[in-house]
């Protein structure tokens, strides 16, 4: 007879290899400006308070000296913590067109879905802080992009590794 790790081990074996891949995405911590402030600005930060500040440990500093998040095990409740022990300001409240939303998008694949294939799991649904996962029934869920901050609770949740996500890049800011 069949282990249930075996069952969930089938419908995550097709994505090992994609999943691989998305984490080489970069995505940077909430209440930050650009990408150009933190390539210049991180960089020369010996601090590196923001990962320490972060409350759910989901901040690491890049080999380049940059902060991204690591979603594999928490996501990001937007405590602020970062922003407030970034000392060079690259994550700052004042950014308001960032504030409670990560460069993220986080997709569902099907084929890897163990909901989507007849079997009832609300695994991505129930960490979701902002209701963004909704679901057709009992099957079927969806991410709702108009809802979703990219907190990424739902990725490291998801027992076959069905949710995957890609950077969107940080869009620079227009000056007046």
């Amino acid at each position: 007879m069949a282990s249930r790790r075996d069952f969930l081990t089938a419908f995550r074996k097709p994505l090992e290899k994609a999943t691989q891949e998305q984490h080489d995405e970069i995505v940077r911590p909430p209440y930050g400006k650009d990408e150009a402030t933190f390539q210049n600005m991180c960089v020369g930060c010996d601090d590196k308070a923001c990962a320490s500040a972060c409350e759910e440990q989901i901040i690491i500093i890049r080999a380049d000296g940059t902060p991204m998040l690591n979603f594999s095990q928490k996501g990001c409740t937007f405590c602020d913590a970062c922003a407030q022990a970034c000392q060079p300001g690259v994550l700052s409240l004042a950014h308001s067109h960032t504030a409670e939303t990560i460069n993220a998008r986080f997709i569902i694949t099907p084929d890897a879905c163990v909901a989507h294939n007849g079997v009832i799991c609300f695994s991505c649904k129930e960490p979701c802080i902002d209701d963004a996962i909704l679901f057709n029934g009992m099957f079927n869920p969806v991410i709702d992009m108009d809802r979703c901050t990219g907190c990424g609770y739902c990725f490291g949740r998801c027992p076959t590794k069905a949710i995957t996500y890609t950077g969107v890049k940080l869009q620079q800011e227009e000056t007046a």
